[in-house]
């Protein structure tokens, strides 16, 4: 009869114990992740300086983060029709698209909340400068370190279109940030935005290389 008592007090109690374990691994895993309600998860995204060229000659930027490399050689902007930039992409044919650093955040933000529509001389108010691309119909901002030149190829609308799609023909670079003939990222001193809490941080420090460090792990 104890043997019995004991074989069932084992059967009744291990399931039990079981599930309360289960209870506490579920609680744990449910306090080490939670919900942010939140779409916009990508980071770093850029911060890109979108500049053109106004019907009267004059210098427009604008601060993108939507945008990135489409293959190679083209770029996509995530922009609606009614910016100032789109227009003047659309009217030009060209744009360039720098990458914006941190000894010029005051000036890339600016950018980003005067719209052009409303402030057409807000390129001089920023105190920036620039020079005519020898290559395409768009201004090069100066001050920012990395610049590309691009043919303006089409803009994609609807509500999965993509936005402004153009070609890169050219690259420069301020020499300051070159090592070697080669872009030294941690000179440029690039910013990056974060979508969560709308802030800006410097993407400086190299930590691995790419295309390497993962064969260690190759089986």
């Amino acid at each position: 009869k104890y043997l019995t008592f004991m074989w069932v007090l084992f059967i009744v109690l291990v399931p039990c114990y079981h599930k309360s374990e289960q209870k506490t691994i579920k609680k744990e895993a449910d306090t080490m992740r939670k919900d942010i309600k939140t779409t916009e998860g990508i980071f770093p995204m850029p911060v890109l300086m979108v500049a053109t060229y106004n019907e009267d000659g004059s210098v427009n930027v604008m601060n993108a983060a939507w945008g990135t490399m489409l293959e190679r050689d083209h770029v996509i902007l995530n922009l609606t029709e009614t910016h100032k930039t789109v227009k003047n992409i659309k009217a030009r044919k060209a744009f360039t698209v720098s990458i914006a650093d941190a000894a010029h955040l005051t000036e890339a933000d600016y950018f980003g909340v005067v719209s052009g529509n409303n402030t057409p001389d807000k390129f001089a108010n920023s105190g920036l400068t620039a020079i005519k691309s020898e290559h395409v119909d768009a201004p090069v901002i100066q001050e920012f370190p990395l610049c590309m030149e691009c043919e303006f190829i089409e803009y994609q609308g609807g509500e999965y279109g993509c936005g402004v799609i153009g070609k890169v023909v050219n690259t420069t670079a301020d020499e300051k940030v070159m090592n070697g003939g080669k872009v030294d990222i941690s000179k440029v001193d690039a910013i990056a935005f974060d979508p969560y809490t709308h802030g800006y941080y410097k993407v400086t420090e190299r930590v691995g290389e790419a295309f390497k460090d993962g064969l260690s792990l190759k089986k």
